[in-house]
């Protein structure tokens, strides 16, 4: 199998973390694909995924799937051992419905503040964000609140359930994780992601000064031994990850924009 992404970028970091929690990262090759230039919003891309958007995987028979709810939906599922989409009818739907509640009113509005709100990823890449529409920046402004309204909320969920979607990590997690990471790891100078060094570097930080209460299997081989996704860590006051540090950081760029 295939996967066209870019190291490091919100989207692609989802289905990274994917393969590494089910163990198939070895089985995939990746090929980059150059957001600065916007590579994927090319035709020759849009062959492969008419959305213009990553990540992408390409399956053996050469079927392209995109999305990444869709694309868990099928990793998770390979070894008929569903960890983190739910295996029972009920489980499966409160996944699905935090899920979309991590996209539409975190990691989304995060990306939509970025690209719409600030320069974003470039003059390349901000021909395809509606440059001549005369709301655009307002709408990103409005987008980057609705972020912070969605950290604080998932900030109340984690106050009483150990992980998104209750007992058990799921694509929830991973979802809500990386929203914030996208949110907190915004070059401020140049607007433009920082995320270079990869997620399994950036997730190492989230457990700075606690230790890890439950291991993940694919932490061992990230370069900071203390790399967790676990949600029960990010609403910790003394983590430089906290959804109200990260709340509080999106509200300062986004009064600075006003201005």
């Amino acid at each position: 199998m295939k996967i066209f992404d870019n190291p490091g970028a919100p989207n692609p970091a989802r289905i990274r973390i994917v393969l590494a929690e089910k163990g198939l990262d070895s089985q995939i090759e990746f090929v980059k694909v150059d957001l600065i230039s916007a590579e994927h919003k090319k035709p020759d891309f849009l062959a492969k995924n008419p959305s213009g958007v990553l990540p992408v995987l390409q399956l053996d028979d050469g079927t392209y799937l995109s999305e990444c709810t869709a694309i868990t939906e099928y990793l998770d599922n390979l070894d008929g051992n569903p960890t983190l989409t739910g295996k029972t009818p009920r489980e499966k739907g409160v996944i699905h419905m935090m899920q979309k509640r991590a996209e539409a009113e975190l990691i989304d509005a995060v990306g939509i503040y970025f690209h719409h709100a600030t320069p974003g990823l470039g003059a390349e890449l901000q021909a395809y964000k509606s440059p001549e529409w005369a709301y655009r920046k307002e709408w990103g402004q409005r987008e980057g609140e609705r972020a912070v309204q969605g950290m604080k909320y998932f900030d109340r969920v984690l106050k009483t359930e150990p992980f998104v979607a209750g007992k058990q990590f799921s694509m929830a997690d991973i979802t809500v994780f990386a929203g914030l990471s996208f949110g907190h790891h915004r070059h401020q100078n140049s607007g433009r992601v920082h995320h270079a060094q990869g997620l399994a570097r950036e997730g190492g930080g989230i457990a700075e000064r606690e230790k890890p209460q439950r291991q993940r299997p694919w932490a061992g081989r990230s370069k900071a031994s203390r790399s967790l996704i676990h949600q029960s860590m990010i609403r910790k006051s003394g983590d430089r990850f906290s959804l109200a540090t990260t709340a509080k950081r999106l509200r300062g760029d986004h009064a600075q924009t006003k201005r």
